[in-house]
Formats: C-alpha cells, sequence, structure tokens
C-alpha cells in the first residue's frame, strides 16, 4: 500500500494566509451569496463589511493538504467526507490568519481509507478556529485497520416537518468559482479527471462548497443571518452535488439547543448531507 501510514501524528509547519476584503467577497460568491447579503460583498457597508465564519476553510486547506500530500496520496484519489468548524471569534474582513494541520488518525473503510486531521487557526496568537477534516482517499484500504467510530451528531426528530426550508440553485460555473479561493482539485474543474473517479456527469460541487451553502441557509433561518453567531457547523458529505443543482437544506430545532440539518438536491433520493448540526451563541 503505497499511503505512508507513519504520517500519522505528524503536525504541519505553519501556514501564513493573508487575506483582503476581496478575497472573502469571492469567497461569500463561491458558496452562493447573491445581492441580498451585500453586506458580506462590499467593502463599503456601513459599520464594515460582514464575513462568513465557514471562511475558515480556506487558510486551513494548504497545512491539511501538506500532510496529505506527504502521506503520498493523489489529489484525484481525494473525496471529501465530513468536515466541522468552531469559531472562537469572528472572522475580520481582512487579515493574516496562521493555521496548523495535525494528522490524527487513519481509518480502514476496505476499500477506502478514511482521513482524521483537526486544524487549529490563530489571529495575533489568539486561536480563532478549530476544524476537523474528514477525508475519504479512493482505491485504497483492506490493511486490516481500525474502523471509524459512530458519528455522534444529533438525530433528526423523525416525528415532525422541518422547522425552515432554504432552498438555493447553484449556478452551471460554482465549482469554478469556489476554487478560485484555493481548492484546485481537478475532480472539480476536468472534466476527464471526473470521469476517471465515476463521475461521467462531470466536475462534482467541492464538499466545501455545499458546506458554505448549508451554513448560510442556516445563519440566515436560525439568528437573521448574523454570521459572528455561529459557534459550531458539523456535515458530512453523503453524495455528490453538482453544479446547477438545487440544494434544499431542512432545519430541526432542538431541546439541547442546536439545530439538526439535512440537505436534499432536487431530482435525486436520499440525502446528499447527513448527520449536519449546528449551535449558534446568544445575542
Amino acid at each position: 500500500m503505497p499511503i505512508d501510514l507513519d504520517c500519522v501524528g505528524r503536525q504541519s509547519k505553519p501556514h501564513v494566509h493573508e487575506y483582503t476584503w476581496r478575497d472573502q467577497a469571492l469567497y461569500a460568491l463561491g458558496i452562493g451569496s447573491t445581492r441580498d447579503e451585500l453586506p458580506f460583498l462590499y467593502e463599503g457597508t456601513e459599520g464594515g463589511m460582514r464575513t462568513y465564519p465557514t471562511f475558515g476553510v480556506i487558510p486551513a486547506f494548504d497545512p491539511v493538504f501538506e500532510l496529505v500530500a506527504e502521506a503520498g496520496i493523489r489529489m484525484h484519489q481525494v473525496v471529501h467526507g465530513a468536515q466541522s468548524v468552531t469559531c472562537h471569534r469572528s472572522l475580520p474582513p481582512e487579515g493574516a490568519l496562521t493555521t496548523v494541520a495535525n494528522f490524527d488518525k487513519v481509518y480502514d473503510l476496505k476499500r477506502f481509507l478514511q482521513l482524521r486531521l483537526s486544524t487549529e487557526t490563530r489571529l495575533d496568537d489568539e486561536l480563532v478556529q478549530v476544524g476537523v477534516w474528514t477525508i475519504v482517499v479512493r482505491g485504497e484500504g483492506g490493511f486490516g485497520g481500525e474502523r471509524p467510530p459512530v458519528n455522534d451528531a444529533p438525530k433528526i426528530p423523525k416525528d415532525r416537518d422541518p422547522d425552515w426550508v432554504h432552498r438555493q440553485t447553484t449556478r452551471p460555473e460554482q465549482a469554478l468559482l469556489y476554487r478560485l479561493s484555493g481548492d484546485f482539485n481537478p475532480l472539480h474543474a476536468d472534466p476527464a479527471v471526473a470521469a476517471e473517479v465515476g463521475f461521467e456527469e462531470g466536475p462534482i460541487l467541492h464538499g466545501l462548497a455545499t458546506f458554505g451553502f448549508i451554513a448560510r441557509a442556516a445563519i440566515a433561518a436560525c439568528v437573521g443571518g448574523d454570521a459572528g453567531r455561529l459557534e459550531t457547523i458539523a456535515a458530512q458529505f453523503r453524495k455528490p452535488v453538482w453544479p446547477g443543482d438545487t440544494i434544499e437544506t431542512r432545519g430541526w430545532s432542538l431541546d439541547d439547543g442546536r439545530v439538526a440539518l439535512q440537505a436534499e438536491v432536487d431530482g435525486r433520493s436520499g440525502a446528499v448531507v447527513t448527520n449536519a448540526w449546528a449551535s449558534f451563541r446568544d445575542e
């Protein structure tokens, strides 16, 4: 097996990511923001431009894939399995973030591998975000390793309809737009690469772009667009989304203060995102 299992336990070098309001606006467009969300797109907003907290995955991308590459994994083998982000404070519209990644675990899925990496992002030495990245590696596995633990996400109530539903149609160019924020995996741009790994319909949308769509939906529905109140959001990417699909995000408010989330796509059976939830800070 070409994967270097000795990578478990390694830490990346610190990666500094400098960004401006332009990067924030480009990211917001990549996750579907419209002109109705002008404070996330316009630097002249009274009181300052707003930022979506899921932008924090962007500076974390390079340290994560530094470790993935050290393990001998090629980009076209990689599919994003799940993601969580915990926010300790809001991100400013511009600045310099420093992120390190840790290679935590490798799990055996028989036909695939599952990698678990964690990231810590700081602004001026202050911890601002922690991320957990679950990455599926195609064409590997079967080495007799440990199976992944059971997901402990809250269950969706079966006895009632969702408290809210948010629908948005993605652009046919959505993946090409999102990749400009720094995720250049050719799976999301090159039809030949997509076909090579089994997606004959063409390049799929980044899991982290879908993650951003779901976060926007939850922020709009639960806290009236006050993105700074997002504390944690987590999601498992169950099925691919193609640019041009309509994503329907559903939310159920739970007794413990969290919101259970699920997303489906028009015209296809089964959820594309499961085991998803969010929590928000009080005003």
